[in-house]
């Protein structure tokens, strides 16, 4: 626990804004086992005041929020503190999302569900060593629609430009689109 308590350094202020009261709540309590000092938001709104009164030294931001995107707290934060530490975490993962993400100025991108292990290792990473091989990788059908989910949203989300790109006939690409992703 000293350990713990030691790479987290002498500020261990962390925001954690998550529209998921259960998932806020129960991260919350993890996360001060582990030696941290929370403050949570439900909401932009209240995580943008409390980045206004104190910006923390960590954050945990969900990506969907009921009143907004979480890169809008990712953000302010960065704009306030440039050697905040921040982990987007979301229940749509996309490579497209993770790779807005880190140009905005996060640390990482987890995608839910995440444990308090998951998120006090990306927390604390230094970043220099590779992270260990996932327990369960991407399927090769997930890979395949990540990359039409990227191509789609750089081509502003225009169906027939993103069919051209990917040497696709349009309709195929809209039924694959009308589709939830694979696991």
């Amino acid at each position: 626990m000293d350990d713990m308590v030691a790479q987290i350094g002498p500020d261990p202020s962390l925001l954690l804004v998550d529209d998921d009261e259960i998932f806020l709540t129960r991260l919350a309590r993890a996360m001060e086992k582990r030696g941290f000092r929370t403050e949570t938001s439900q909401t932009v709104a209240g995580a943008m005041r409390l980045i206004e009164k104190r910006a923390p030294a960590y954050a945990v931001v969900d990506l969907r929020l009921e009143d907004g995107n979480g890169l809008d707290v990712v953000e302010a934060l960065r704009d306030k503190r440039e050697d905040a530490r921040i982990i987007v975490l979301t229940g749509y993962g996309a490579i497209a999302t993770a790779v807005a993400a880190v140009k905005m100025g996060a640390t990482d991108y987890l995608a839910k569900p995440a444990d308090a292990n998951d998120v006090t290792s990306a927390l604390l990473s230094s970043g220099e060593a590779l992270p260990p091989p996932p327990e369960n990788p991407m399927s090769a059908d997930r890979v395949r629609w990540e990359h039409i989910q990227r191509v789609y949203e750089q081509c502003d989300r225009n169906v027939s430009e993103t069919a051209r790109r990917l040497h696709m006939h349009r309709r195929t690409l809209q039924r694959i689109l009308a589709k939830r992703g694979p696991k």
